[in-house]
């Protein structure tokens, strides 16, 4: 009797694990990241800074510092490497960062005719042969490829062969991946697309005036830092949220199959997803003198302000966790607690413009292709990559084997949830340590003070015109589609 009452209990544990362990392993995670990095930062909306006060702080003259001064900086770098001195979101106010920032302006400001035929293109190319078979998929993992061909064609102005595709969804992974703690860094994965990029560069087949200031290898680390590391991961991973939240929600799926032209219910659904799900979840900024709110409210200089998204995207909403599209029809973005692309007076993100008109492109490329069916988990992180079950629309697939597709689906999923948060306890709790015992960010600025740079403009070969079906927006050559 008292064995079979052990074996019942145990059992009984054994099958609760996916209900609490990973979220009890999360808070313990949370704890020894703090332990380790050490208390530091602002959260915003909090206790001294509630959400009304968000705009108003976030796009604050002196809430301009990034990188130099927080601790928080470090892991960044680390997870970012290689040349996260150089990636625009991290440089410090300045010239060097005004040039840089116009120079990835003008790679993006990419006309939406030849943007959208660029996205067809590139999702034909990665999923074309998909589309006889009913497939599971990771979501992200799916989408990667897509954009990896995309932003090769807007940098270079020509289609990307599958070896740079590769090296491009090569590094990217193992940027997120190390990211969401699920894996450690390989930075020899980083180096060789970086090494491409410098070859790249040096030949001179970049069709776009870089920042002069900066060396070749230099250049190729900014192309690599912004394009093939920022653009690619988080347009796979916001295509991930707008696909699993439509397979998740099969009434808004179907709606959106039925009329791909209606982009204003298209608009709604993408900006529903971005709430829930923004791409950002902390933004930190680093005072450079006091800031003075209201009478009651001193933010001293050389605060680490912590923006929390999705804190500030569940503020001031009914229902805020419902997924709700049509709450869009009398809401207005533009008034709403949401900035799904930053502060327009402190950094926005430089694809504000170009990243929802290739989303709709490539959301109106995959449901013309494909129905979406998931019983996953959906967290903001996603560290699950979106698994979902994908079915051809020119293809009949009974209801009685998806659910039972969908069965196994979910339970995969929870038990992964199980060994997953353990390993990132495990590897997180070491990427942490390793970034505060390497400081990437505190000593580079220690060099930096050090150190006076001069710099000296680089000569640059004139690129090739390629040839093909458009005028390259940046350079009137032509580039095939």
């Amino acid at each position: 009797m008292v064995t079979l009452a052990v074996l019942i209990v145990g059992a009984s544990l054994l099958a609760s694990l996916p209900y609490w362990l990973p979220s009890a392993v999360l808070g313990l995670r949370m704890r020894i990241f703090t332990w380790i990095n050490g208390e530091e930062g602002m959260a915003i909306p909090g206790k001294l800074v509630d959400a009304a006060q968000l705009k108003r702080l976030y796009s604050h003259p002196a809430a301009n510092g990034r990188s130099r001064g927080a601790a928080l900086s470090d892991l960044f770098w680390y997870w970012l490497s290689p040349g996260a001195h150089l990636h625009q979101e991290h440089l410090e106010p300045g010239e060097e960062y005004e040039e840089v920032a116009r120079t990835t302006r003008r790679i993006l400001s990419l006309p939406r005719k030849p943007a959208e035929d660029w996205v067809a293109r590139s999702v034909t190319d990665v999923v074309g042969r998909a589309t006889q078979s009913v497939n599971v998929v990771r979501l992200r993992d799916l989408m990667m490829p897509i954009w990896a061909e995309f932003y090769y064609r807007l940098v270079f102005c020509e289609p990307c062969p599958i070896g740079a595709r590769d090296l491009i969804v090569g590094n990217a992974n193992d940027v997120v991946t190390a990211l969401k703690c699920c894996s450690l860094r390989h930075m020899e994965r980083r180096y060789r697309l970086t090494r491409f990029l410098v070859d790249r560069v040096e030949s001179g087949a970049v069709p776009h005036d870089l920042p002069a200031h900066l060396s070749a290898r230099e250049q190729a680390l900014y192309l690599q830092g912004t394009f093939f590391n920022t653009a690619v991961v988080q347009m796979s991973e916001a295509m991930a949220h707008l696909l699993l939240a439509l397979a998740k929600h099969p009434h808004v799926q179907d709606r959106l199959a039925s009329n791909l032209n209606d982009e204003g219910y298209l608009d709604r659904v993408i900006d529903e997803t971005l709430r829930l799900y923004p791409l950002f979840g902390i933004a930190h900024r680093i005072t450079s003198s006091e800031i003075r709110l209201d009478e009651r409210t001193i933010v001293p200089r050389g605060t680490v302000l912590c923006f929390s998204y999705p804190a500030y995207h569940r503020s001031g909403f009914v229902d805020p966790d419902v997924f709700d599209p049509d709450r869009w029809k009398t809401v207005s973005p533009r008034d709403a607690n949401y900035i799904p692309f930053g502060i327009a007076t402190n950094r926005p993100c430089p694809a504000q413009g170009l990243a929802p008109v290739t989303m709709r492109a490539a959301a109106r490329e995959m449901l013309k292709r494909f129905e979406f069916h998931s019983s996953a988990s959906h967290t903001r992180s996603i560290p699950n990559r979106g698994p979902c079950l994908l079915v051809p629309r020119a293809r009949q697939f009974g209801s009685a084997p998806r659910r039972l597709l969908l069965f196994a689906l979910r339970l995969r999923d929870r038990w992964e949830d199980v060994w997953r948060s353990i390993v990132q306890l495990a590897l997180g709790t070491y990427m942490v340590w390793d970034a505060r015992r390497l400081r990437l960010c505190e000593r580079y600025f220690e060099a930096q003070a050090l150190t006076v740079r001069e710099p000296g403009p680089q000569p640059m070969a004139a690129p090739s015109e390629p040839g093909g079906d458009y005028r390259c927006p940046h350079t009137n050559g032509r580039v095939r589609v």
